[in-house]
């Protein structure tokens, strides 16, 4: 979970980070995704370049730790989500999406928030948990 918040909200504020943790552990909690936080993150891997949900892991790059404050405060946030701190922030988002893209997939999806640069969506039919 730090390695998905670092590469995908390291730049963001505390709630932007929280938001996207939120994301990947509804996806977890989700009959539909993998049943744990790291294949969540790495659904789609097997299937080429930029094809993975995250797209940090698939993109040909190497995921490498460039900035260790940046490390120890996601690192800090992803304990406490898996610890059970409470996910009130996307009210069961399972996707999102950077707020200067427009995805096709997101217009049959809910918005539940826009937090920082990304914006949270849930199936329509879902019920927001936690």
């Amino acid at each position: 979970l730090a390695e998905a918040l670092y590469f995908e909200a390291r730049g963001e504020s505390l709630a932007g980070m929280v938001a996207v943790a939120e994301v990947v552990l509804n996806r977890v909690d989700d009959d539909g995704y993998p049943d744990s936080v790291c294949g969540v993150v790495r659904q789609g891997a097997n299937a080429g370049l930029h094809r993975c949900q995250f797209s940090y892991y698939c993109d040909g790059r190497p995921e490498t730790i460039g900035e260790p404050d940046s490390w120890e405060r996601v690192g800090r946030v992803a304990r406490k989500m898996l610890d059970g701190a409470p996910r009130r922030l996307t009210l069961g988002a399972t996707h999102y999406h950077a707020d200067h893209v427009s995805p096709r997939w997101s217009r049959r999806l809910e918005r539940t928030a826009s937090i920082g640069e990304h914006l949270f969506y849930r199936r329509p039919d879902a019920i927001a948990s936690r």
